[in-house]
This record gives C-alpha cells, structure tokens and sequence, in this order.
C-alpha cells in the first residue's frame, strides 16, 4: 500500500511538474497583455498550433540592447544560451559573443541568418527589421534536410522580437518581449513539437534573454 501511494505520489509530481514546463515554456517572464497584443510578423504564420511569448525587462535604452539583438545567429553572435546547453545540444556551437560584433550590425529584409552548419541549409530569412524597435524572422527550414527534400514534414516559424522603452529603478530601460509562432504537419511533428519543444524552450528562451540582459545591461560585457 505504501509502495503504491509513493508510486501515485511521483506521478503526479511528475505531471505537474511537466504541466508548469508547459506553461513557463509559452509564457516566461511575459504578462497576460502582452500575450494578447498583436506583434509584427503575427500575420506570417496565420493559425498556428504553437505560440510562445517571453519577456525581459532590461536596464539599458534600446539603442543599447539592439547592436546585441542583431547579431545573432550560428557563426555570428551566437544566441547567448548557456555553453552546457550549445556543447549538449548544438556542439558545433561557437561560444556567443561577449561583445559587439562591428561586421554583424547590419541586417536588411531578405538577409539570411544561419541557425547551423551551411550543410544544413537552417536559418531564417529576415522578414522585418526596424532598429531598435522590433525584428521579424522567419523559417520553413528547421527540420532535418531529409524531411524538406522528401515533403515528409513542413514548419512555418516565425521569431519576432519587439523593444518598448520603459522606465525602471536605474533609469531608461526596455521591455523586450520575444513571441514565436508556428505551423507544422503533419500531425506528428505537431505533437512533438508541443510536448517536447515546448518545455525545452523555457530553458532555451530563458537563457537567451538572460544573454540579453547581461550584456546590454551597464554592468554587462558590451
């Protein structure tokens, strides 16, 4: 009887625990209003199965957290995830950059912004870029190349980054709010990508606009 109250116990600290990934994985650090206002790029991904919201609020202007927005992406900035997390997942990874990368500050609609390997063909492709206020991005190639070139599967994915000014304790800060959205199928890729993306996302999404923070923050490294 004791076995299998423990037993009962574990799972229901395991589905709780997985049911707060899920939700910190669509939510973290966001409000309820920001998740509900229209964002540029929203219109790029109509219906999607999966959306995601994030925010941070950081202590420096947005001309100060820009330089550091735009140069992000494999073989350039980085995405300022934690170095475990690259070697663990992403070992191809570069380290991200700890400072302001002179050749990476201009972005233009169409440019392209590699997400790995050239072997690979993943990134995404600009879709709007207005500096210092928001960047819109845009993806129909993370998925294993294989996947694309026989039509087993199809993504549209869209990352959009909006920075509002704000005030806070130290002064002239930004609000930097990070939605992706997506489409995908067929219906297993959905699944997959609801149960496993999503929770691994907190981590992901998480870390990234800590990066940002840290290093557009005065104290940081730029």
């Amino acid at each position: 009887m004791a076995m299998r109250r423990a037993a009962r116990a574990a799972v229901m600290l395991a589905v709780g625990g997985y049911a707060c990934l899920q939700w910190l994985g669509r939510t973290y650090g966001s409000t309820h209003r920001e998740r509900g206002l229209p964002m540029p790029g929203d219109g790029l991904v109509r219906c999607p199965q999966t959306v995601a919201n994030h925010a941070v609020t950081i202590p420096a202007p947005p001309g100060r957290v820009w330089p550091w927005l735009v140069q992000m992406g494999w073989r350039r900035g980085g995405w300022y995830t934690a170095r475990w997390v690259d070697v663990l997942m992403f070992p191809a990874n570069a380290p991200s950059a700890d400072r302001v990368l002179a050749e990476c500050q201009r972005l233009e609609v169409g440019d392209f912004i590699p997400d790995g390997p050239p072997e690979t063909e993943c990134g995404f492709v600009v879709r709007e870029v207005r500096p210092g206020a928001h960047l819109v991005l845009y993806s129909t190639s993370h998925l294993p190349r294989t996947w694309r070139t026989r039509g087993l599967a199809e993504i549209a994915w869209t990352w959009t980054f909006q920075l509002s000014p704000v005030d806070t304790r130290s002064g002239p800060g930004t609000r930097l709010v990070f939605r992706w959205r997506a489409r995908t199928s067929p219906w297993w890729l959905t699944v997959g990508a609801n149960t496993i993306l999503v929770p691994a996302d907190f981590v992901m999404s998480r870390d990234m606009l800590r990066g940002l923070r840290v290093r557009s923050s005065p104290a940081g490294t730029g």
